[in-house]
């Protein structure tokens, strides 16, 4: 069959739009062939949990799953009793681009705090961590982070150490959805446990594909004796929400492909590397104003509406804020310098025009 897209052809609008990572592509390859135990008794989904353990914290359980709504849903629904609540910045993508997954699918409340950055203090967390025992309230019982953050922004490992401490002290569980998590490692020159395990959070949603492979995220339980606990029934949980993989060796392989060599932190860097080219290419042109700190591989900008669609004719990017007129660019691990010199000739030549 021939190709039915041009597979040089490159935007801007979401990480989601690359193909598979190369060594990602071939490592499915490998793992093809011959049977191997469906449902996770594979020998793939064994060494996965090897892996992950050694970038989040010895004895971490990991649960595959196909995409980050599902390992968002997976894990909160875990953690959370039937009158639970999820404290998360308004911005948060369980908030804002799961299509109410959380609420219909999972029956959770999200109680949503407005923040300037996209990030959550612990005095932010308060502003809804409260009526704990109110028949007539929700229970907060977790607080769910993005890293990075929808607004592209990231947690320092201390600054997800205080929410962890301060969630902890009121009895609740902390959340990470790691959707961009290698991005975040990338930009703060850290490992994954800095800002995880070592931070005292207690549940990962793993990413992966916004990285270089194909359905493959994976839920992971830090502590072992939560993940031992059975009342936390994730193995229930993950396949009554649809998440659980017959075929789980391509999934687990996929993933030890990106983290069990340096591949997830050489992609998310080149990633962010061209989001600061970009931004950098940016800086200084009249008619375009950065609105954010660059601190992943997200650029977000405000300029003419006539501009922006002008130029959205040869680069595809999607609107942020179409009351402001801002705009988000993403890079992702095959966004090549040719591809961002090419996007900002554009730019210039619809300005002068």
């Amino acid at each position: 069959m021939s190709t039915l897209h041009d597979p040089d052809r490159r935007g801007f609008a979401s990480d989601n739009y690359a193909g598979l990572h190369p060594e990602v592509l071939a490592a499915l390859a490998e793992a093809n062939g011959g049977h191997e135990i469906a449902y996770g008794e594979d020998a793939y989904t064994a060494r996965l949990q090897e892996v992950v353990a050694g970038h989040v914290g010895a004895g971490a359980v990991t649960w595959p799953v196909f995409n980050g709504t599902g390992a968002n849903v997976v894990a909160l629904q875990a953690l959370l009793p039937r009158w639970g609540a999820v404290v998360c910045a308004e911005t948060a993508h369980i908030n804002t681009d799961e299509g109410g997954a959380p609420e219909r699918m999972g029956s959770i409340k999200l109680l949503t705090v407005p923040t300037p950055d996209g990030k959550l203090t612990p005095e932010l967390v308060d502003r809804q961590a409260w009526g704990f025992g109110d028949e007539h309230r929700a229970q907060p019982l977790v607080v769910s982070i993005t890293q990075t953050t929808e607004l592209g922004t990231c947690y320092t490992p201390e600054e997800v150490r205080a929410i962890a401490d301060h969630a902890h002290s009121l009895g609740m569980r902390v959340h990470l959805d790691g959707a961009r998590i290698s991005n975040a490692a990338a930009t703060l020159g850290t490992d994954l446990s800095a800002f995880t395990g070592a931070a005292g959070v207690d549940v990962v949603s793993l990413g992966g594909t916004k990285n270089g492979a194909l359905a493959a995220e994976a839920v992971v339980v830090v502590d072992p004796e939560l993940a031992a606990d059975p009342s936390l029934g994730l193995v229930h949980v993950r396949k009554l929400s649809m998440q659980l993989a017959s075929k789980m060796r391509f999934v687990s392989a996929q993933l030890i492909a990106l983290y069990g060599s340096d591949l997830w932190l050489r992609s998310a860097t080149h990633a962010n590397a061209m989001a600061t080219r970009l931004a950098a290419g940016v800086d200084g042109l009249d008619g375009v104003a950065i609105q954010r700190p660059v601190q992943a591989n997200a650029v977000f900008a405000v300029l003419d509406r006539g501009v922006a669609d002008a130029l959205r004719e040869r680069f595809r990017f999607y609107d942020w804020d179409p009351a402001t007129g801002e705009v988000r660019w993403m890079c992702s691990w095959d966004t090549t310098e040719a591809d961002v010199d090419a996007f900002l000739a554009e730019l210039r030549r619809l300005l002068r025009a």
